[in-house]
């Protein structure tokens, strides 16, 4: 072979290898972008729901009074500390009676009182949303009422009203 017959055969092998590494590499970029656009995928996933936890109804501290007070046969404001100890705030849905009306401690001799609780609406309307892990003072505009049943025993006294408070998150 002459040294012409040689630079020919290596010109012509490295166009060959030139063009089959080009065909190659288009033959595996189609096949990379088949597969991107073709895939087909499975999974599993879980989630963990905690419990809520119970939103209370607070005895009343200092200051926290109604605006009105309440009269035989006349109604008043029902004010309710509401804590909700949960990590999310809460919606107050409604408001429930739950038992008989009570005089405090210093009126022990107030046995009839006469005095009952209306519930509110479902849902409670204007809205009323309790911050995470905080209270609320609820007022409940004309909630109890007093009956003429109620004794003489009863004047002054401050009245416990067993309430149900239906909540969401």
């Amino acid at each position: 072979m002459n040294s012409m017959g040689w630079i020919r055969a290596s010109r012509d092998r490295s166009v060959k290898v030139t063009v089959l590494t080009g065909v190659l590499s288009l033959a595996i970029g189609a096949g990379t972008a088949y597969a991107y656009w073709a895939t087909d995928g499975s999974g599993g996933g879980s989630a963990g729901v905690g419990d809520m936890q119970t939103v209370t109804v607070e005895a009343l501290v200092s200051g926290d009074t109604p605006a009105s007070t309440l009269i035989p046969g006349g109604t008043a404001d029902v004010v309710l500390r509401v804590n909700n100890p949960n990590p999310y705030s809460v919606q107050v849905y409604s408001v429930t009676n739950n038992g008989a009306a009570t005089a405090d401690d210093a009126h022990n001799s107030c046995t009839t009182t006469g005095v009952t609780f209306t519930g509110t609406a479902s849902p409670l309307s204007p809205t009323v949303s309790i911050a995470a892990n905080s209270s609320t003072l609820i007022t409940l505009p004309g909630a109890a009422s007093m009956d003429a049943t109620s004794q003489s025993a009863c004047q002054g006294a401050t009245f416990h009203l067993p309430v149900t408070l239906a909540v969401r998150k």
